[in-house]
């Protein structure tokens, strides 16, 4: 038998041969099994009994049959075999049966203001897939992660040759506030009137900061005010606006669930900012499996549905 420090160098399909001769008693039976001749089978019990350096079967002219070290590999190859069988089941029904565990990364902003409800409904559509969500602006690396699909803000050029990364949203920032920080300082009706009111941005936009938006209808404009707040991310320029500090320039789907409950109003509706485009990013090279098809596609439509709610 093989030694303990060794490791077997044969080929799976020469112990799936052996184990069929066992099986079913004669070479002639083995081949139609396994769609094989006669001379092919015979070929591969005795490249393995090469490998191994033992003799597996005794042959006579009229018959095979096992020999005591035959008998003990036998037992120990079908248990093998059976459990290498499962797992390639696992993996072929990883394709197409949802569940097993999904690691998804994204940014603050999405994480926490647009992710707990997409998560929650796959999560009830899809009981058997159990989902880590990492929510960081830090861009992890996928595969030192173990991440199996990072939802990504970015502009709209595609990604490098490692990654497979579909758009599944466009994003547009518009201007919000409160009720009540407008029943007190009023409504803008022009993008002059901006000048007269606290401005909340985010991220890199410091100091006298240019805003840029149109209207959709080929008008441009800009604004340039000195915030009277600014923040790290879009999620706390959100709840900045909602507490009623100012007029938030905020991404739609950031904004989409203060919209649909009252907490903001839009203000000045037709003009906003091109904000990019949202990404589903993968590691390139393989097929996705079923949880992760299925929760991109997931978030795609749930973001299409805010969207429409907006």
């Amino acid at each position: 038998m093989v030694a303990g420090s060794e490791t077997f160098r044969g080929a799976l399909s020469d112990v799936r041969a052996f184990c069929a001769v066992v099986d079913h008693g004669t070479v002639t039976q083995a081949a139609e099994i396994l769609g094989e001749t006669k001379g092919s089978i015979s070929r591969r019990v005795s490249r393995l009994e090469q490998e191994l350096g033992v003799t597996l079967l005794a042959r006579t002219p009229r018959a095979v049959s096992p020999t005591v070290e035959g008998l003990a590999f036998h037992a120990k190859a079908q248990e093998s075999l059976a459990l290498l069988d499962g797992a390639l089941e696992t993996a072929r029904d990883a394709r197409t049966l949802p569940r097993g565990h999904l690691r998804v990364t994204t940014s603050i902003d999405f994480g926490i203001e647009v992710m707990p409800e997409l998560v929650a409904s796959f999560r009830a559509r899809y009981p058997q897939v159990t989902i880590d969500l990492l929510i960081t602006d830090t861009r992890l690396d996928l595969a030192a992660n173990r991440i199996d699909l990072a939802l990504r803000l970015g502009s709209g050029e595609g990604q490098d040759g490692g990654y497979r990364a579909p758009v599944l949203a466009n994003l547009m920032i518009g201007l919000y506030a409160a009720p009540a920080y407008l029943a007190s300082r009023g409504t803008p009706t022009t993008l002059d009137d901006l000048a007269g009111h606290d401005l909340i941005l985010s991220r890199e936009r410091l100091g006298s900061a240019p805003v840029r938006l149109s209207d959709g209808q080929g008008r441009e404009g800009h604004i340039t005010a000195r915030p009277a707040l600014r923040a790290t991310d879009y999620a706390t320029v959100l709840r900045l606006t909602r507490a009623g500090a100012g007029i938030g320039h905020i991404p739609s789907l950031v904004a989409a669930r203060a919209l649909k409950d009252g907490a903001l109003v839009p203000v000045l509706p037709d003009w906003a900012s091109r904000g990019g485009v949202l990404r589903a990013v993968s590691l390139a090279g393989r097929e996705l499996p079923a949880r992760v098809r299925l929760f991109r596609d997931h978030v795609r439509l749930g973001l299409a549905a805010m969207r429409e709610d907006a």
